[in-house]
Parts: structure tokens; sequence; C-alpha cells
């Protein structure tokens, strides 16, 4: 069996933002909304490697924790 690659999501490289309470440290989440319908998901130390998540699943994980229920 062999290992088949994994689509490319071209999300637009100025767009990644981290929170204003992650500005002063080095370990850092970075998001990208520059696609519709994906939120791209990264660390800021290693960008090469990101995470698509489809946009409605990654907001209702985000109020989850807004929430307290994650």
């Amino acid at each position: 069996m062999s290992a088949r690659p994994l689509p490319t999501v071209p999300f637009a490289a100025d767009s990644w933002f981290k929170a204003s309470a992650s500005a002063a440290q080095n370990e850092c989440v970075e998001v990208n909304t520059s696609v519709s319908s994906l939120v791209g998901v990264r660390d800021s130390k290693a960008p090469d490697a990101v995470l698509a998540f489809p946009r409605a699943a990654f907001t209702a994980a985000v109020d989850a924790v807004r929430d307290g229920a994650l």
C-alpha cells in the first residue's frame, strides 16, 4: 500500500493571524480564514504543517471552548 499525498489548500500566505494575547510569546497557534469554506490552523514554530477544518466545525469548537463545554 502506497501513501497518497495530502491535498494542498491554498491559504493566502499573508492572512495568518494569532490572538493578541499571544503577541509577546513565541509559542502561538495561528489561524487563517482566507479560504471561504475552511479554517487553517498551524503552529507558529512549524508553519509548513497546516491543519484545515470545515469552517462550521471550527466555529462550533471555538464556541464550545468559550462556553466551557470543552
